[in-house]
């Protein structure tokens, strides 16, 4: 693996507007810039010495477009350079023999860093830093030989940004995000994870968003453009379809083009037209048998032709490769993905980048395999990225970002995330401080902020419940309190001893049982406390999928806890609440109606004991709204008889036989009923929603719906307006409704009102009909229905199109490689 060098430049202004005349040269050698680099001045303009030869060269002439200055910049390259350029530059602390990660040795610019771009010393061209993850920035909070900190911000899991359904708040946690990013030295954050939430049980499902791609976009849109405000760069992630964790990096997903269009791309579409990410990672999975990393028509044809993305496509870790053990591992010798059809496809960086890896590129350029032209295109991609980057333009970053002001982010994002559940005659808020609460469950004491693998941060703390609810001004009962603490103490330090001997950073997380109680303590609680609370907590990560038994089911320990608290509080006429600290989806229906009460706050982040304690004493009003299905039971998920592919304990296929019919879509059309709805979330205060008015009866270019919410309670509160379209399915199968806009009211005082207008454009008609490459909008009879919830339906409006309408020709793509049928209502 090759050592890191981290050159820098000059800070200069790209001043290529500018018209310069009757240039002349005024080289003083003894003048250098910042990095040591020698400064040429013409006619009172500096420029850096990059290569150090005593002329300047284009490629160092920021007044001239970046694309001369990028081509004359290749040009100088040597063939060595070239490949190393098309590869990573490892992974910083990670030792590829033993596939581990160590702390001993070179940490790079940024210690814990994922890696970056090879540094072009001899032209004076410096590394570009990329970096986890999703949920904030994934540092080394520790350095070799420094006594300082450098903790990040951990803030809440994608399923609680995306539950907001605020696009502005989402917009400002990522500027928060940013603003970490780019003060602790890194170019480039790798998210946000935006796969859809396909099954309950996907290990990552708590990095990403929802089961709905349109509010997939929107919610990614608004986090990617926050955080490339800052002048840094995103990832989005994994491109396409990697929609589960067993076996990742070898299953071949059949999906039918027009699902892949219609629900695993549309969020990946919606986010590069509005938001422009600076670059695109690749998935590891096959796609209808080829890498994605491998797909022309992905990466090339839909992405970059179609969409109008601008910026690079980089591998997952190791993305090419079948899997980190056996003969086709990169760790094995001689072998090596297959670099030259990922090249050539559009993948224009290979991460982490191996030394085979590059050999492969050095011997297929030399035999003409690989094209001069394609190397020039993918050298050109990830020169855009180095030009635009602060490491090239030698930002003086602090290592001191705004943590104060991103920790009341993150509270105030959690708070509005945490969706209410249930709230039986108003067991919550609650604000008493007359007796200690009975706080029941190990995660109250030990809350968890998100999940693992490169999605976790190394925070430098976090608030549980029992401290969110203390500073709130409660009390907790001293007896529980000293039962749980030195419990839950033990056997958290047992579960990180085990993940760091069974897999480190990717070990499976394991769930802590729940401490037996007595039912004479229970009881004894239930005589000295007005309220109870227990927390249910889950974990889940990168590199594994969930379980049904004790995951998504609740385990038998903790029904038996729900059981006897509930019967002993009830049994003195006081309430219990269920605080839900869980990362993804898990069985709600068998236990429901034993509480009260039911907060779901997700993992919501470093601040979420005071996030929560926000909610329940009425601080902040609750107005999440679940971004997928809560089913009643598992076998009533759409993708229940093909999870998790063949064979099970390391699927190499898997079938999308559901089609379309992902979450609400799914359960809607075919009358399943839910635990809870896609949408569905209470407040503490009521709502009204009416004056449905449409633009026009007839469809033309499109059409606004205006309706008015008022706050009829008595208290403040948000509430979200949801569009749902029901589009005439003659000619092609449908489902019954699907989301086309969706919007949030300001905070509303009792009695106030806000009018919200939506907007329906073409292609929110329109479906993809595979047979004739095109999205297209059936003539007939459309209507529109404005819910707070996928099943809440508040008003209903119709129009017409009066004849087809073809919305967009695509480029045939995603021939299937073996045959189904797409699920059909």
């Amino acid at each position: 693996m090759k050592k890191l060098s981290f050159s820098k430049i000059a800070k200069i202004s790209l001043l290529s507007t500018l018209v310069v005349s009757g240039i002349s040269w005024n080289k003083n050698p003894e003048i250098k810039d910042a990095n040591d680099k020698p400064i040429i001045t013409i006619d009172g303009f500096t420029f850096s010495d990059l290569n150090q030869n005593g002329k300047l060269d284009k490629y160092e002439d920021y007044r001239l477009p970046v694309a001369d200055r990028i081509q004359d910049l290749i040009s100088k390259m040597t063939d060595d350079e070239k490949a190393n350029m098309l590869i990573g530059i490892g992974m910083p602390g990670f030792d590829v023999i033993t596939f581990k990660f160590t702390t001993e040795g070179f940490q790079g610019k940024v210690p814990g860093a994922a890696g970056g771009t090879y540094d072009l010393q001899r032209l004076g061209i410096p590394t570009v830093v990329v970096s986890d993850g999703p949920a904030g920035l994934r540092i080394n909070p520790k350095r070799n030989n420094d006594p300082n900190y450098y903790y990040a911000t951990a803030f809440p899991v994608g399923t609680l940004l995306a539950s907001t359904w605020n696009t502005e708040l989402i917009n400002s946690v990522g500027k928060a995000m940013g603003n970490e990013v780019k003060e602790y030295g890194v170019d480039v954050l790798l998210g946000p994870g935006m796969n859809i939430h396909r099954n309950p049980l996907c290990g990552r499902n708590f990095e990403y968003y929802s089961e709905d791609p349109l509010l997939t976009g929107k919610i990614s849109a608004a986090i990617v453009n926050g955080i490339q405000s800052n002048g840094v760069g995103t990832s989005v992630k994994h491109f396409a379809a990697n929609n589960q964790e067993r076996n990742r990096m070898g299953v071949n997903a059949h999906i039918s083009e027009r699902a892949l269009r219609e629900i695993y791309l549309r969020g990946f579409e919606i986010s590069v037209k509005e938001a422009q990410p600076w670059t695109i990672m690749s998935s590891y999975n096959l796609l209808n048998g080829t890498y994605t990393s491998q797909r022309k028509d992905l990466l090339t044809t839909v992405l970059r032709d179609e969409w109008g993305f601008k910026g690079l496509v980089m591998t997952d870790w190791f993305g090419g490769y079948d899997g980190f053990a056996g003969p086709n591992s990169p760790f094995s010798p001689n072998t090596v993905s297959n670099v030259t059809e990922q090249l050539s496809a559009g993948n224009d960086l290979l991460m982490p980048g191996l030394p085979s890896q590059k050999q492969a590129i050095l011997d297929n350029m030399k035999s003409g395999k690989l094209s001069a032209a394609v190397v020039n295109a993918d050298l050109t991609r990830i020169l855009e990225l180095v030009m635009r980057s602060p490491s090239m333009n030698n930002y003086k970053y602090s290592e001191k970002p705004n943590l104060k002001a991103n920790a009341e982010v993150t509270r105030q994002a959690a708070a509005e995330g945490t969706i209410l559940l249930k709230n039986d005659n108003n067991a919550l808020p609650f604000s008493s401080t007359a007796a200690p609460l009975a706080v029941f469950g190990v995660t109250s004491y030990d809350f968890i902020s998100g999940g693992t693998g490169s999605g976790d941060v190394n925070e430098a703390y976090t608030i549980s419940l029992i401290d969110g609810l203390t500073n709130s001004g409660f009390t907790i009962d001293k007896d529980l309190e000293g039962l749980y603490k030195p419990y839950s103490a033990d056997q958290k330090a047992k579960e990180l001893e085990r993940r760091e001997k069974s897999g480190g950073l990717m070990a499976t997380p394991k769930r802590i049982e729940e401490l037996e109680l007595s039912k004479e303590i229970i009881e004894s609680k239930a005589n000295s406390s007005e309220i109870a609370l227990i927390t249910i907590g889950r974990n889940a990560g990168e590199g594994d999928d969930r379980k049904v038994d004790a995951d998504f089911n609740l385990a038998p320990d903790e029904i038996a806890l729900i059981n006897k608290v509930s019967a002993a509080f009830h049994a003195k006429g006081k309430k219990v609440v269920v605080v839900l600290n869980i990362g993804g989806v898990i069985e709600t229906a068998s236990w429901k109606d034993a509480v009260d009460a039911i907060l779901l706050p997700w993992q919501p982040g470093q601040e979420g004991g005071n996030s929560v304690a926000d909610v329940f004493t009425g601080k902040v009003t609750p107005s999440g709204k679940l971004t997928m299905t809560f089913p009643v039971n598992y076998a009533d998920t759409p993708s229940f008889k093909n999870w998790i592919g063949t064979p099970a304990e390391n699927p190499t296929s898997v079938t999308y036989e559901e089609g379309v019919y992902v979450g609400y879509r799914y359960y809607n059309t075919f009358n399943v009923k839910p635990s809870y709805e896609f949408g569905y979330g209470l407040s503490y205060t009521s709502f009204d929603v009416a004056d449905l008015k449409l633009s026009a009866t007839a469809f033309a270019n499109k059409m606004t719906a205006t309706v008015t919410v008022k706050n009829t309670g008595k208290t403040a509160g948000k509430e979200v307006v949801e569009l749902y379209l029901s589009a005439p399915s003659k000619n092609t199968d449908k489902p019954s409704s699907e989301l086309k806009a969706f919007a949030k009211t300001n905070l509303l005082q009792p009695g106030e009102s806000q009018t919200i207008t939506l907007t329906l454009n073409p292609k929110d008609l329109a479906s993809f009909v595979t047979a004739k490459n095109a999205w297209i909008a059936e003539a007939g009879a459309y209507k529109v229905a404005i819910g707070t919830s996928s099943l809440n339906i508040k008003q209903t409006a119709d129009f017409s199109l009066a004849k087809e309408l073809v919305v967009e020709k695509t480029n045939a793509a995603f021939a299937a490689d073996t045959q189904f049928a797409d699920l059909k209502h």
